[in-house]
This record gives C-alpha cells, structure tokens and sequence, in this order.
C-alpha cells in the first residue's frame, strides 16, 4: 500500500503510522508511546483499551478516524473521544496529493498545547510528520458537536440555513484576531518564527493566477454565458451587461499587476501574523458562555502560518452570504481591528485593512475561481431545471455549491466595491 507502513517523526521522533491498518496494528502500545512523548498523558497512566476505530467520511485531504479509549487512570481532563487524521489517503490519489498540508498544521498543533495558548482548539494529544514522505498524524479532541452546550455543525457555503450568522461571524473573526495580535505582541513562543517563517517573495509567489490574458477573457466570456443561461442562480447585479463589460476590460489590469498588488500585500509587517488560512464555518465549532456570549474554536488548520490578515480574514469571509459582506462588512473590520489591537497588535486602520483585503479578492478570484462555471455544470448538468441556488441538488453537491457561491462571492464584490476604482487607487501609490 505504502512504501512503509511507519515512518519516524521529525518532531517527536516515535514512528509513526501511515494509515488507519498500521494504527490499529500499534494500537494501546503506539498510542501510549505517544501520548507520553507529548505529555498529554501522565507517565504513570495509560491507554488500557481501545473502545472505538472506525472510518471517518469527509473533508478534502487525507484519511480519518474516530478513535475513543480507556485509560488506567481516568480523569475530567483526559479525552476519550478522539480524532484521528492522517495526512495521506492512499485509496484517493487526489486527496493524497495534499499530504504536505499537514506540516504546518502538525507544527501548530503541537504549539497550541503551550499553556494560556489565545484560542480554544481541539485539544492535541498527538502530531507528528515526516517530511520525506509527507506521512503525517494528527490526534485530537474530538469536538461533540450538538452537546455540552456545542452548537450543531455548520457546512460551508450554506450560512442561509444558520440561525444568527452575523453573531457567528462576529464570534469568528474575533478568534482569529485573538491569535494573530497575540502573536504580533509577542505572547507566543519564540520557536514560532522558526516554525511558522514568513518568507515575502515565497508569499508573493504562491496562489499565482494560472492564465494568459486570452485565457482569462474566455473564462469572463463563459461566466457571461452561464450568466445569460442560468440567472436565477446569481444576483442581478452581476449578471447586466454593464457589469459584464466592465469585468472584460479590468481582468487583464490585474493581471498585468498581479505581481506588484503580491509584492505589496506581503511587504507591510504590522499586516503580517500567525492566522488560521480558512476558518470558515465549517472549521469552526461555536458555544455561550456564563454571560450567553457566543464563543468560537478553530479547527482544521491546514496551511497555517504567517500571513496578511486580510487573507485570512477572506478566509474566514469567503463564504457568507453576499448580504452580510454587503450590510456588516465596516464593523466586522472595525471589530477585528478592535480584537486585534486589544491582544497586542499595532493599532491598525480599518479602511487600509479594507483596502488589502479587497485586493486579496481579486487576486484569489482570478486564481482560483475562474473556472467555476464550467466546473459547476460538470457537477450538476440540470442546472435549467433550477429555481434558484437553493434548489437541493446545490445542498448534496458541495463541489458545485462551493464554487458557485465563492465566484459570487467575488464578483459581487468585484461589482459593490468598484475593482477597477481599488486598482487604479493601488496604481496610484505606485
């Protein structure tokens, strides 16, 4: 199946499993070794027993596992319901081809068990990785979702079913601010700049836009297309001809700056922090406090590491509904700014902070989303026979569902906020 069934961690140093069979043949005795290893777990206590290990479905990289134990020596504090992820999935070649995800978030696992750390996370019992072959592991706390006070789970790009989203959002942005100001103030341990390196021109390279102009104006004529045959699946705004002629004649503007809008956006240190690159709400797990605030934990931290904040503040946006980004967008970044500088970040300015993140749209647009409309009527042929994006075949096909809503996402925004006026203001500094 594998070139080996375990492999040594660079961090830790225990071998490792690669899969599900090799964890179950290293069962108590692997799991001790490595719950001892981090000191999740006394050293005169143990895993007596195994109670559960079964497959878990979901998510878009590598294999999972729900794993539940017995201890020895049973305490409030010692997690019998666990989560097991592994960077590889070996009976999915697409999925496997996102193993070297998993560094970073086996890195900021084991961070996060630093105590007073700013953010609730799944608790880490166990992460370790081996680069070489980019086989990784990752034990968690396993979030009970719809008990103990644990609001229901919530899927991506179908906020309209979720009761309260701007107060989610609220809840939301506010926890990725928490770790990114208490990173810029110094709070976190000094291994994270070795762990987490900023690298600028590494940044500036990363997430390039994938065409050549020709490419990029058939990929706008496509989009006028479906936008003509399926318009009860988009906002009007969007679909008009001004608007149309208008995105044919900005794309190739950004495109031809593409490489100056990166270099900015990744050159401003008080911008730069330790973030979470998508907390959606699906990475997300919400409850109330004693005062009936509503609190937020973060989850799924794959490509973590320093960033601008306007990015991963379009992560953790990217899909709510254009309502909200239309009507709350001002103060869900005057309270980011807020959080940001009450945990030890520099006093940031809220309209600069809009700037970076608008540019950031255009650029994760044409890079990643240009294809959408092709890529939604492969999943979903019957789109003529649609009332709208509510129709249910959106809700049982995430694929289509996603990139329908994200491509919205943009280019509403790309409308409201006049993209070709942001880039001449950018044009303009330069």
């Amino acid at each position: 199946m594998v070139d080996s069934e375990w492999v040594p961690g660079d961090m830790l140093g225990l071998q490792i499993p690669a899969h599900s069979e090799s964890l179950r043949a290293g069962g108590e005795s692997f799991l001790n070794k490595a719950f001892h290893a981090t000191g999740a777990l006394e050293a005169d206590n143990r895993v007596t027993r195994i109670t559960q290990l079964e497959a878990c479905p979901g998510g878009s990289t590598g294999s999972k596992l729900l794993l539940s134990v017995a201890y020895e020596k049973p305490a409030p504090d010692l997690h019998t319901e666990l989560f097991v992820k592994f960077s590889r999935d070996f009976g999915d070649a697409i999925r496997d081809r996102s193993k070297n995800q998993m560094e970073s978030e086996v890195r900021f696992a084991l961070l996060s068990r630093t105590p007073g750390f700013p953010i609730a996370v799944p608790a880490c019992l166990f992460a370790d990785y081996h680069q070489d072959s980019g086989t990784g592991i990752l034990i968690t706390q396993r979030v009970g979702f719809g008990t103990g006070g644990i609001e229901r789970p919530y899927e991506k790009c179908l906020d309209y079913e979720m009761p309260e989203q701007l107060e989610h959002y609220r809840a939301l942005l506010k926890a990725v601010a928490r770790l990114a100001g208490t990173h810029k103030a110094g709070r976190l341990p000094d291994s994270v700049s070795r762990q987490f390196p900023f690298d600028q021109n590494k940044a500036s390279a990363s997430d390039r836009i994938r065409y050549t102009e020709k490419q990029l104006l058939n990929r706008v004529a496509r989009f006028s297309e479906f936008s003509a045959n399926f318009p009860q699946l988009l906002p009007r705004n969007i679909t008009s001809s001004a608007f149309l002629s208008q995105l044919a004649d900005e794309v190739p503007r950004y495109l031809k700056h593409e490489l100056a809008i990166k270099q900015f956006l990744h050159s401003r240190p008080e911008f730069i922090a330790l973030c979470h690159w998508n907390a959606n709400v699906d990475n997300a797990w919400f409850w109330r406090d004693a005062h009936s605030e509503l609190e937020c934990g973060l989850m799924d931290w794959g490509r973590v590491g320093q960033m601008n904040i306007a990015l991963a503040i379009f992560g953790a946006l990217s899909a709510a509904e254009t309502e909200l980004w239309d009507k709350s967008l001002a103060e869900l970044l005057a309270l980011f700014v807020a959080e940001f500088h009450r945990c030890g970040g520099p006093a940031l300015d809220v309209q600069e902070l809009k700037f970076h993140l608008l540019l950031f749209v255009a650029m994760m647009g044409l890079a990643w989303l240009m294809d959408a409309p092709a890529l939604i009527q492969a999943q979903i042929p019957e789109l003529a026979e649609m009332e709208s994006r509510f129709d249910p075949r959106f809700k049982a096909n995430e694929t289509a569902r996603v990139q329908l809503h994200m491509m919205t996402t943009v280019l509403n925004l790309w409308q409201t906020e006049d993209f070709g006026v942001v880039l001449d203001q950018f044009l303009s500094r330069t």
